[in-house]
Parts: structure tokens; sequence; C-alpha cells
């Protein structure tokens, strides 16, 4: 498939087809990781959000079921 960047205010854009969007499971809310070898613009779902929102959930349910012991360490 080859694309052409569109205008877009000042800057350029690439649109990306929905097809591709669905394959690789992306929305408008999904956080993007962008590299590049030199060569090559990467463009990859990236899984750092995913361990942020598990760690914080995990982080929740400790405070949750022993927050007053820990409190009670703390001191």
């Amino acid at each position: 498939m080859i694309k052409r960047l569109a205008r877009h205010g000042n800057s350029f854009a690439l649109v990306i087809d929905k097809a591709i969007l669905e394959l690789l499971n992306i929305t408008p809310k999904t956080p993007l990781d962008i590299s590049t070898d030199g060569r090559m613009l990467v463009v990859a779902p990236t899984t750092e959000a995913k361990k942020r929102k598990r760690f914080n959930m995990a982080l929740e349910k400790i405070n949750q079921q022993y927050g007053d012991v820990l409190k009670r360490l703390a001191k």
C-alpha cells in the first residue's frame, strides 16, 4: 500500500485506513510509539499504558486490602 502525507494545518499527517486500525486494535485514544531506524518509520501501539493501568489497579487493590496495616507500619 502506498500512501502520501496530507497537509494538516502547518504540519503533515499520515492517514491510516480503518481496516489497518481495526486489525491492530488501535483507537483514537491508543497511545502510539513512533520510532525510526534512520530509514523506516515504525508506528506501534504502546504497551506502557497497559502496564501502567494494570499496576495502578493492583496498587489500588492492595491499598484497599492492606492500607490500614501499611499506615501503621509506616509509623
